[in-house]
């Protein structure tokens, strides 16, 4: 036999109190809780938003019954939907099974779906920290009074911890990630470790990693770190210089020395004198010029080429290399001296493969950055390109990332980067929507009309009518299309309706 309603409820905020006297770490208790609000109280796909004032962004932290993905891709402007506007204005709010709500891009709600959602603020005296909010299935309205009351009590109950857990979140944003990179995945987070333990010591810093991971914001993020910031950080590519130039490029020259040295040049050493010299591509320097680069090194001095003055130099040295430098040692390309000299500090840097979390926010960066400087107006990705974003492979890391997103700036069309704006190396049959369909026109033509299709899905929150609207299509066509294409808008209303993926 059941307990009563109004039971439950109290047994449920007990064992809530419980877990909050074990911990005030909010993500040790935000799981259990969750569960136990679905478990106790059937109130499905519960879930914690948290209002990122830095980013100006509210962000699903924690979610009972939704996939990891769809927490990392829950994400609102303030004022964006429900959930954003309970964020915005601090009041509770509810849609009703069916319901139409004036001015709401959720829109129309099937009379057939049963589901009512709940969203209420999670606010103190000073303002509002987040959203808790959750699904209640085949209920009158009435009863969903008692279901609010408990989310309001609940998200009472996790004040101390969300305020806790958003400014040790802000603390370890400050302290650990430079202005200059971009990511929150769990690799990234190693480097921005890394950097900080070393940035302000005078160790020999070597950068791992494949070509475009951004081994050379890493190396600025190093510098800005230190107490060298105020002086010059001088970069040279190693590969970009041809053998008989490496040693004129990094120790300079005296007038004479070689035919076309019309006059003395200091080398990029004298150059980067109390500052940081990086060193890009290390593993293709010659023979020749890695011995001479281990005595600088070692003496912290220098000769020009065709010089006899002896030069003392201090430079904090930040190398990096794309290359197996222990392979290289193995086989005598590379000096092990020379090697150990630069290994003080080994950091690697993650390929982008290896942080698929951070290729949206790094796209979306790039996309405001491109069209800044192409005098665009591109304001967002569909859902179609962000599938086939987070599908590729990357080979050419963050670079190749760029390149993509600088080319489909110049190709968007209504300030939005659709599939067909990618370049054709993204263009998967699995991301494109034609796995079985046999290649013609016929085909890409139906490909393009389904990335249509759902993306006015996507963008009017699962209302097939206001996706009508946009298209200039009637309801009963736009149904037709959503059928054939097997876009399901029902998924595009999970969490206040946005799409999985929906970037605004």
């Amino acid at each position: 036999m059941h307990r009563p309603d109004a039971e439950r409820r109290l047994s449920f905020l007990h064992e809530v109190g419980v877990l909050l006297q074990r911990s005030t770490d909010l993500d040790q208790i935000l799981g259990p809780v969750l569960r136990l609000l679905s478990e106790r109280l059937g109130l499905e796909r519960a879930g914690l938003c948290v209002w990122d004032r830095r980013r100006e962004e509210v962000a699903l932290v924690a979610a009972h019954g939704l996939t990891p993905a769809e927490v990392q891709r829950g994400r609102w402007a303030p004022g964006q939907g429900v959930v954003g506007r309970v964020v915005e204005t601090g009041r509770a709010e509810r849609v009703l099974p069916g319901a139409r709500l004036a001015g709401e891009r959720v829109g129309d709600r099937d009379p057939l779906d049963p589901r009512a959602f709940l969203v209420v603020p999670v606010r103190t005296e000073d303002g509002v920290l987040g959203a808790l909010g959750a699904y209640r299935d085949g209920v009158a309205e009435a009863s969903l009074d008692d279901d609010e009351r408990v989310l309001v009590l609940l998200a009472g109950l996790l004040v101390p911890a969300t305020r806790r857990a958003i400014q040790r979140s802000a603390e370890q944003a400050a302290e650990l990630q430079p202005a200059s990179l971009i990511g929150r995945s769990k690799p990234m987070r190693v480097v921005y470790e890394a950097v900080g333990q070393v940035a302000r010591s005078p160790a020999t810093v070597l950068l791992r990693g494949e070509s475009g991971t951004g081994k050379e914001l890493v190396a600025s993020a190093v510098h800005q770190g230190s107490d060298r910031a105020h002086r010059p950080f001088v970069k040279v590519n190693i590969a970009a210089l041809p053998d008989s130039l490496v040693e004129s490029e990094l120790f300079g020259h005296e007038r004479g020395a070689f035919t076309g040295a019309a006059q003395r040049r200091k080398g990029r050493f004298e150059l980067a004198h109390g500052g940081t010299l990086f060193l890009d591509e290390i593993g293709d320097l010659s023979p020749a010029s890695q011995v001479k680069l281990l005595r600088v090194l070692q003496e912290g001095e220098l000769q020009r080429v065709g010089g006899n003055e002896t030069i003392t130099v201090d430079v904090r040295i930040v190398a990096a290399t794309s290359r197996d430098l222990e392979h290289m040692v193995e086989s005598g390309a590379f000096r092990a001296d020379l090697y150990y000299r630069l290994n003080v500090f080994p950091i690697r840097l993650p390929a982008l493969r290896e942080r698929r979390s951070d290729v949206l926010l790094l796209a979306d960066h790039f996309v405001e950055q491109c069209s800044r400087s192409h005098g665009r107006d591109v304001r967002r990705i569909s859902t179609s390109a962000i599938d086939m974003l987070m599908a590729y492979h990357w080979p050419g890391n963050v670079r190749e990332l760029e390149n993509c997103i600088e080319r489909a700036v110049l190709l968007a069309r209504d300030g939005v980067i659709l599939g067909h704006h990618l370049p054709p190396t993204l263009q998967t049959g699995e991301a494109s929507g034609t796995v079985a369909a046999p290649g013609g026109l016929q085909a890409r033509l139906d490909a393009l009309e389904r990335e249509v299709v759902l993306d006015a899905v996507k963008e009017a929150r699962g209302n097939l009518a206001e996706a009508a609207r946009v298209l200039g299509i009637s309801e009963r066509i736009m149904g037709l299309r959503a059928k054939k294409y097997g876009v399901d808008w029902r998924q595009y209303r999970l969490w206040d309706g946005s799409a999985p993926g929906a970037r605004s």
